[in-house]
């Protein structure tokens, strides 16, 4: 009896949980289906209403979204291929192989999350002047191809995830690294690679701080610097705020249910093997 009651006060709490978490997203829709004014009077409309579409012709009359979407997703996209490869390599590395100076590279590496992001933007800023890229995507893409967490992240994943057994079986029957890595690493990680691709692309998705800062060209900014132009300094209409927030949430849904499906089916494949 003291069993059940237990159980049921964990569920009531987890269920409170998913309402709270939940609570943000239904009101996006709430003031993007209805005017500014329903929202904020008295008593303020906390049901759906029927202005959605009117707020979001009201969106696309005011900034170029499909054009910023597009330009986003090139980023995020190519972003997340990078750093699922380019980490998952290096962690594979650092992870399973010994080399002279190992882990002064990876302290190093670790020692970066010690520096704050907003310190390296000036010197970025710099190199991508140099480069050429200011006002390209590529001055997104490209200083965004690897980093420290990713590679963290899957070296302890595969750390756990993949025998060293295995890998000495594969060097037995000839596999050279890059085979290694390619037909015996990632198959097993692939959990591990589905979490960091969610987290990568929600990141990439929703940065704004350095494309405002490089994106100096208005026909290549992308979305989220696109969204805070609706925001004027005469007024905001919030409702119209919410509804290009509403249209800019759905491929983040979209891929994150994608990769959740890999990451589940992975975990749940590891806990059956063990």
């Amino acid at each position: 009896m003291t069993s059940r009651i237990r159980h049921r006060g964990l569920h009531a709490l987890l269920l409170l949980g998913v309402i709270a978490s939940m609570f943000p997203f239904y009101w996006t829709i709430v003031m993007a289906t209805n005017t500014t004014q329903a929202v904020y009077g008295d008593p303020p409309k906390l049901i759906f209403g029927s202005q959605l579409l009117t707020n979001i012709r009201h969106v696309m009359d005011n900034i170029d979204f499909f054009g910023s979407m597009v330009n986003t997703i090139v980023v995020a996209v190519c972003t997340t291929v990078l750093v699922l490869f380019f980490d998952s390599l290096a962690a594979f590395t650092f992870a399973k192989y010994e080399f002279p100076g190992r882990r002064v590279l990876f302290g190093l590496l670790m020692l970066t999350f010690m520096l704050p992001l907003q310190l390296a933007l000036i010197p970025e800023f710099d190199i991508m002047v140099r480069l050429g890229w200011v006002g390209d995507l590529r001055a997104l893409i490209i200083p965004a191809s690897a980093n420290a967490f990713g590679i963290f992240w899957m070296r302890q994943y595969i750390k756990a995830a993949v025998p060293s057994e295995l890998l000495e079986a594969a060097r037995i029957d000839g596999c050279g690294f890059f085979r290694q890595y390619w037909h015996v690493g990632l198959p097993t990680i692939r959990p591990g690679l589905a979490f960091l691709g969610i987290y990568t692309f929600i990141a990439a998705w929703n940065d704004y701080i350095w494309p405002l800062i490089v994106l100096v060209n208005p026909g290549r900014i992308t979305l989220q610097v696109a969204l805070a132009q609706l925001n004027t300094a005469h007024g905001t209409d919030y409702s119209m705020v919410m509804a290009g927030a509403l249209l800019a949430l759905l491929p983040v849904v979209g891929v994150f249910l994608l990769f959740s499906r890999q990451f589940v089916s992975g975990a749940i494949k590891g806990a059956l093997r063990g």
